[in-house]
C-alpha cells in the first residue's frame, strides 16, 4: 500500500516505523516558520483536478458522480472561495499574524494552529479528505489524514499534487496521508495518540471509537450524520411550485446529502390533512426522472423493510403508504422525527408549531437544515423557533442542498474548530507596534514564475472585476486607472493604519487634520481618512484646498489640532502664508507627509521655527500598488520597511531582470499577493532603490529598502507630476535639439531646484531654453511662477559631464539628488 508522508511516497513498513515520530515532527512544524494561507491559495490555483479522474473511477464512481465530485472541489478550492472562507471564518487572509484588534492598546490576538490535526474520513465521501486537509493547511496545522482502505488513492494524489505546486516545501511538510483499515488498531492508536485534535466523519460508532483512542485534552471534532426536513404551513402546502421544489430537493443526490429532506412536516394536528397532502405530493414525485444512482442490495433491503412496516401500520390508522417505481411517500400521524431509508423515500408528518420545541429539542444534536415554506409574517417567528431547538440552517424548498459562500457547516466554522484564538497583552514599550510578528520574523512570499511587467504596461493588468477606481499618473495623455475590490481596499487600509502607527502617530492622544487632496478620483485623502477610521483616531477631514489656507490655519488653532497629514508642498505654503498664526499657536507637534519629496532644509525650518517635533513619511505608497512600505521611528529620509504581508519586493539590475548583488541600486519590482481588482505580479513600479543591510534599531526584522529615485520618465517635483519626455519634445520642437538631455533635482532653502542639463555646442543659449520651457510647459510654470516652490536652471555642459549608469554607461534621464522622498 502506498502512503504520502511529508513529500515522499512510502510503503507500510516505512509508515510503521515513522508513526512513533509524529510527536517530534509536530514539534518541528509548530516551532518552524508559520505557513501563510497565501501559499496554500497560490498552490490551489495551479491544481488540475482532471488529472485525477481515473482515481475516482477506481473508487467506483460513475461519470456523473466523478463530475459532481470534481466540480465541488473546483469550486471549494478556487481562490475566491478560499479567500472568502478565510475572511469569514478567521477574519483575514493571514489570521495567524499576531496583530492588534484595537490600535489604541498594545493587545494582540491571532488564530494559531492546534498542532497535529488528524482527519479520519469516511469511505463514501471522496472529497472530504482533500477538503478537510486544505482546511487544516489554511489553519497552519500538521495534518495526518487517515483514508479508508478502499480509497483508490485519490486523496493522497490530489494532496501530493497540491504540495508539488509549493516550492517552499511548507505544504508538503504539513501533509501525511495514510491508507489503512480502521481495524488496524495499532496504527489507529499510534496516530490518534499523538494528535492534538481529531476530525472524524461517520456515525455514532465511528465517532465513539475515535474518541476512545485520543489522549486526554485532545479536541474531537465530529462531523457526524445530520437530519434535515421541510416544514410547510397551511398557506404553502397547496402551492404547486413549493411541492415541485421539494421534490427537486429529494431527488437531487437521492437524499445522500445531510441537507436532503427526509421528512416533510405540516403545521397541523389533523391526520386527514397529512394523508391528503401525502397523496398530492406522491403525484408530484411521479413526474420526476430516473434515479441518478441505484441503491445497493443492503439499501434496497432497508427501503423494503421500512415500507412493509409502514404498510402494516395502515391497519392501525397510523400510516398511509404511496409507492411508485422510483419513489415512496410514507404518511404517518406521529410527529416524532425519524430517518428515511433515502433514495426518494420521504415521511410526511404533522407538527403543529406549538409542539416544535417538545418534539424536536430531544433531537437537537442531529438537526441540520429546514426547508421552510410559509407566508412572510410567519417566517421570522418559525425560524426563531427552529434555531432555538438546534436547527443549524434554514432555507426555502428547492434550496436545501444549496448554500452560499462562507456558510457555516453544521453550525460551526471549520477553521475555527481547527485553530485556537490566543492573545498577548503588553505595555507601552509596544505603543508603535501593530504586529508582534514583525519583531520576530523576516520573510517574503515567493513570486510567481512570470515575466516582469513594465510600468508602461500597467493597463494590461486590469483584467478582473473591481469596485473602486483611482487615477494613476496622467502627466501626459489620458490618466490610467488603478482598480480595487472593496476587500482589497479594506485590507490595504488596515495596512495603512499600521504604517501610521509605526511612524509615530498615536491614536490615543493625537488630534489629526487630514489635509490631503480630495476629489477627481485622487486616492490620498480617502486613503488616510479610511486608515484613521480603522485606528479609531480623532480626525478633522479638512482636505487640502489651495484657496482655503486661511480657513485651514484657523481650524487648526480653533480645534487644537496637533498632527497634520499632508503633502509637503501644501504644508510649506500653509506655514509660509500663515506662519505667524501657527507660530503663536505652537501646538503642531507632528507632520506626516506623502505624495512627493520633502526637502531636508524645509523640514529643518519647520522644526526650528515652529517647534514641530516629528516630520516623517506617512507611508511609501502608490496608486498602482497601494501601501508598500512604512517608516519606523528609527528610519529617516528614504528608508522604509516592506509590508511583507501584502508584497514581495525584488530589486533587479537596471539593465536586466536579475537580482542585484548586496546593496547595489536597482529597479523596484513588486508582487502584490492579495490584490483582487488588479493583477500585480512582478510589476515594475518605476522607482529605483537598494536593500538596506543589517538590523533596524526599532527591532523589526522586516526587510528595509532605500528609495533612490525614478527609473522612468515621470517624476514629482514641487507638487507637480512632470515628464522627462515633455521637456525633450519641447526642445526638439522649438529648437530642433538632438543632443543629450538630463534632468537633475536638487533642494535649497527656498524650495526645490530643477536643472535642465543640455549638451554644449548643440543646445541653444540657456536663457532661451528656460523661457521656452516655462512658456510651453504649464505645470512647470505653475510651480515656478504661481506656487513659487520650484526654480528652474538650464545649463549647457560637455557630454562627459552627464551622469551615467556605472554598468552600461547609459545616460540617466532623471537624477534625484534630494535628500528625502516619500510617495
Amino acid at each position: 500500500m502506498r502512503h504520502f508522508w511529508q513529500g515522499e511516497w512510502v510503503d507500510d513498513d516505512s509508515v510503521a516505523h515513522r508513526l512513533d515520530t509524529l510527536e517530534d515532527r509536530t514539534q518541528q512544524v509548530v516551532t518552524g516558520p508559520r505557513l501563510s494561507p497565501l501559499v496554500v491559495l497560490a498552490a490551489a490555483e495551479k491544481l488540475v483536478l482532471d488529472d485525477h479522474r481515473s482515481s475516482l473511477a477506481s473508487w467506483g464512481l460513475d461519470e456523473m458522480e466523478i463530475e459532481e465530485t470534481l466540480d465541488a472541489l473546483r469550486h471549494a478550492l478556487s481562490r475566491p472561495e478560499l479567500e472568502r472562507k478565510l475572511k469569514r471564518e478567521l477574519g483575514n487572509l493571514d489570521p495567524a499574524r499576531m496583530v492588534r484588534f484595537d490600535f489604541r492598546t498594545p493587545t494582540y490576538e491571532a488564530w494559531v494552529p492546534l498542532g497535529l490535526l488528524a482527519h479520519v474520513t469516511a469511505g463514501n465521501a471522496p472529497a472530504a479528505g482533500v477538503l478537510s486537509a486544505v482546511e487544516g493547511l489554511l489553519s497552519g496545522n500538521l495534518n495526518v489524514i487517515k483514508v479508508a482502505s478502499d480509497d483508490s488513492g485519490f486523496t493522497a494524489e490530489v494532496l501530493a499534487a497540491l504540495a508539488s505546486h509549493d516550492h517552499t516545501g511548507q505544504i508538503a511538510a504539513r501533509l501525511i496521508v495514510l491508507r489503512f483499515s480502521s481495524g488496524n488498531t495499532d496504527w489507529m492508536t499510534r496516530m490518534l495518540g499523538a494528535a492534538d485534535a481529531v476530525a472524524v466523519w461517520g456515525g455514532e460508532e465511528a465517532i465513539n471509537g475515535v474518541a476512545s483512542l485520543v489522549r486526554p485534552g485532545a479536541r474531537v471534532i465530529d462531523w457526524g450524520p445530520k437530519l434535515s426536513f421541510a416544514y410547510l404551513t397551511r398557506d404553502s402546502w397547496s402551492d404547486v411550485d413549493t411541492l415541485h421544489a421539494l421534490a427537486a430537493d429529494i431527488c437531487a443526490l437521492e437524499q445522500q446529502a445531510c441537507s436532503s429532506p427526509q421528512v416533510i412536516y405540516l403545521d397541523t394536528e389533523d391526520p386527514a390533512q397529512v394523508f391528503a397532502f401525502a397523496e398530492r405530493f406522491a403525484s408530484v414525485l411521479e413526474l420526476t426522472g430516473p434515479l441518478t444512482r441505484e441503491p445497493s442490495q443492503a439499501e434496497w433491503a432497508e427501503i423494503t423493510n421500512t415500507v412493509v412496516v409502514a404498510q402494516l401500520e395502515e391497519h392501525l390508522g397510523l400510516t398511509k403508504v404511496h409507492t411508485g417505481d422510483r419513489w415512496r411517500v410514507l404518511a404517518d400521524v406521529r410527529p416524532a422525527l425519524r430517518t428515511s431509508p433515502l433514495y426518494r423515500t420521504v415521511w410526511v408528518k404533522p407538527l403543529p408549531r406549538k409542539e416544535i420545541t417538545s418534539v424536536l429539542r430531544p433531537m437537537r444534536r442531529y438537526l441540520q437544515t429546514v426547508g421552510l415554506a410559509a407566508e412572510r409574517p410567519d417566517v421570522a417567528l418559525l425560524a426563531r423557533s427552529f434555531v432555538s431547538v438546534g436547527v443549524q440552517r434554514i432555507t426555502t424548498p428547492g434550496s436545501m442542498l444549496g448554500g452560499y459562500s462562507g456558510e457555516p457547516h453544521d453550525g460551526v466554522y471549520a477553521l475555527q474548530r481547527y485553530s485556537n484564538r490566543v492573545s498577548v497583552q503588553l505595555d507601552d514599550r509596544f505603543a508603535a507596534d501593530a504586529s508582534l510578528d514583525d519583531l520576530a520574523e523576516s520573510r517574503q512570499l515567493p513570486v510567481p514564475a512570470v515575466a516582469v511587467t513594465a510600468k508602461s504596461d500597467f493597463e494590461t493588468l486590469q483584467d478582473r472585476p473591481a469596485d473602486v477606481y483611482f487615477r494613476s499618473g496622467g502627466s501626459s495623455g489620458a490618466p490610467k486607472l488603478s482598480a480595487y475590490t472593496w476587500a482589497d481596499w479594506d485590507e490595504q487600509m488596515w495596512v495603512g493604519a499600521e504604517a501610521l502607527l509605526a511612524t509615530g502617530l498615536d491614536p490615543r492622544h493625537d488630534r489629526i487634520m487630514n489635509l490631503f487632496f480630495n476629489g477627481h478620483m485622487y486616492a490620498s485623502f480617502v486613503s488616510f481618512f479610511s486608515a484613521l477610521e480603522r485606528m479609531n483616531a480623532v480626525q478633522f477631514p479638512m482636505g487640502g484646498e489651495w484657496g482655503q489656507l486661511d480657513a485651514i490655519a484657523q481650524a487648526i488653532v480653533d480645534n487644537r489640532v496637533d498632527t497634520l497629514l499632508t503633502a509637503p508642498s501644501f504644508v510649506q505654503r500653509l506655514f509660509a502664508e500663515h506662519g505667524e498664526m501657527l507660530k503663536e499657536y505652537g501646538g503642531i507637534r507632528k507632520i506626516f507627509y506623502a505624495g512627493e519629496h520633502f526637502g531636508a532644509q524645509a523640514i529643518a525650518r519647520l522644526r526650528d521655527e515652529f517647534g514641530v517635533e516629528t516630520i516623517r513619511s506617512a507611508a511609501y505608497a502608490t496608486v498602482d500598488a497601494g501601501p508598500v512600505g512604512y517608516q519606523c521611528q528609527a528610519s529617516s529620509g528614504k528608508v522604509h520597511h516592506l509590508f511583507t504581508g501584502l508584497h514581495t519586493l525584488e530589486i533587479l539590475d537596471p539593465e536586466s531582470d536579475r537580482p542585484v548583488s548586496g546593496a547595489e541600486p536597482g529597479r523596484l519590482v513588486f508582487t502584490t499577493h492579495t490584490r483582487r481588482g488588479q493583477r500585480l505580479e512582478r510589476y515594475e513600479i518605476g522607482d529605483l532603490g537598494r536593500w538596506v543591510p543589517g538590523e533596524c534599531a526599532c527591532g523589526r526584522r522586516t526587510p528595509r529598502f532605500e528609495l533612490l529615485g525614478r527609473t522612468g520618465d515621470v517624476f514629482r517635483a514641487a507638487a507637480q507630476t512632470l515628464n522627462y519626455r515633455r521637456f525633450l519634445t519641447i526642445l526638439e520642437d522649438e529648437f530642433s535639439y538632438a543632443g543629450a538631455l538630463q534632468i537633475e533635482l536638487n533642494e535649497s532653502s527656498s524650495g526645490e531646484e530643477l536643472v535642465v542639463r543640455m549638451e554644449r555646442g548643440r543646445a541653444p543659449e540657456p536663457a532661451a531654453s528656460q523661457i521656452m520651457l516655462l512658456s510651453r510647459y504649464a505645470e512647470v510654470a505653475e510651480a515656478v511662477q504661481q506656487d513659487e516652490l520650484l526654480t528652474v536652471r538650464v545649463e549647457n555642459v560637455p557630454l562627459a559631464d552627464f551622469l551615467r549608469t556605472r554598468s552600461s554607461g547609459k545616460l540617466i534621464a532623471v537624477v534625484d539628488q534630494r535628500s528625502s522622498r516619500s510617495v
